[in-house]
């Protein structure tokens, strides 16, 4: 059986700096949709209704791609599907 603990730190280390840019991403892109709402909402106040609906169905998209980067590294770091081949 070949030596685990380098392959469970290097899939540990893969898995954090995954799910830091696929969160940071996300959370860059709903601020940016929150800015320019609040800037549209400054300059057409009559459209609140419109915009807000749109913003949040905007935001929930973008927050449903960290849901999924979450899903896929705890897949991958708790059933990881290379430990299969490497006790092989």
């Amino acid at each position: 059986m070949p030596d685990l603990s380098m392959f469970t730190i290097a899939s540990t280390v893969v898995a954090v700096l995954g799910i830091s840019i696929g969160v940071m991403l996300p959370a860059l892109a709903m601020g940016w949709a929150i800015s320019r709402a609040m800037e549209a909402l400054s300059r057409q106040p009559e459209a609140e209704r419109s915009i807000m609906r749109t913003l949040f169905i905007g935001l929930a998209m973008i927050e449903s791609l960290a849901i999924y980067v979450l899903v896929v590294v705890l897949i991958v770091l708790f059933r990881n599907p290379l430990l299969e081949y490497l006790l092989k």
